[in-house]
């Protein structure tokens, strides 16, 4: 797939699913067969305290939403396009050690979500917003918290010879083949009892990392998108 392919399939004209931890894990808790956590290693998994029933998404809940943007990096390496993810620190507050896209909330001196996620890769992984044709963007994604995010899938072409991590931010950058999360037999389902709370979300196990959450939904939208 070339970066011309996706940049159409990201034009189409498409319905905007409502897509969110609230969206995503109340759906996916109405399916059979999910599949039950299990850490294997992977660190730090932590999750939200919050109720879906009191978190942004749900029917009546007011939570002021704040808009952010991330970035979908798409690297062109010789032999495939893999795609760009991060750990967070461990010492972060919230999302601590998760992975993540590289991203952050709108500020001020942004003109949109597609700069802050721009301004925020170039701070977290050392990438010049020069260095990225941006193709499009996915389907904006909710947050239990209230976090808006917008996906912006960009094109890296050549790649820098090493992306440098902020490291009060950010603890490791590694890549993922594009082929490998664009398979829809790679998405789990996954069942997760957090502190009494019944939770469900996807998950993209690969080698050492869990991707999975807020990420791995965004991930499915972009599967569906090239895919379909």
């Amino acid at each position: 797939m070339t970066p011309e392919d996706i940049k159409a399939r990201l034009a189409i004209n498409r319905t905007v699913k409502e897509r969110g931890d609230v969206a995503s894990g109340r759906a996916l808790l109405s399916e059979d067969g999910l599949t039950d956590f299990e850490a294997k290693g992977y660190g730090p998994v932590p999750s939200s305290g919050i109720p879906y029933e009191r978190g942004a998404g749900a029917p009546g809940v007011t939570t002021k939403r704040v808009a952010a943007g991330v970035l979908v990096p798409l690297i062109n390496r010789e032999d495939e396009i893999t795609v760009l993810l991060t750990r967070r620190s461990d010492d972060l507050n919230k999302h601590g050690g998760q992975v993540a896209f590289p991203g952050g909330r709108v500020d001020e001196g942004d003109a949109d979500q597609v700069e802050a996620a721009l301004r925020e890769a170039h701070e977290e992984v050392g990438l010049v917003p020069e260095a990225v044709d941006v193709l499009g963007c996915l389907d904006p994604y909710l947050t239990i918290t209230g976090f808006e995010v917008l996906p912006v899938v960009g094109f890296i072409s050549p790649p820098p010879e090493r992306f440098t991590p902020e490291p009060s931010e950010v603890a490791a950058i590694f890549e993922v083949p594009l082929a490998f999360l664009l398979d829809r037999s790679n998405h789990q389902k996954v069942r997760r009892t957090v502190n009494g709370l019944e939770r469900a979300y996807y998950a993209m196990p690969y080698n050492k990392h869990y991707i999975w959450g807020a990420t791995a939904g965004m991930i499915v939208n972009l599967s569906e998108v090239l895919s379909d």
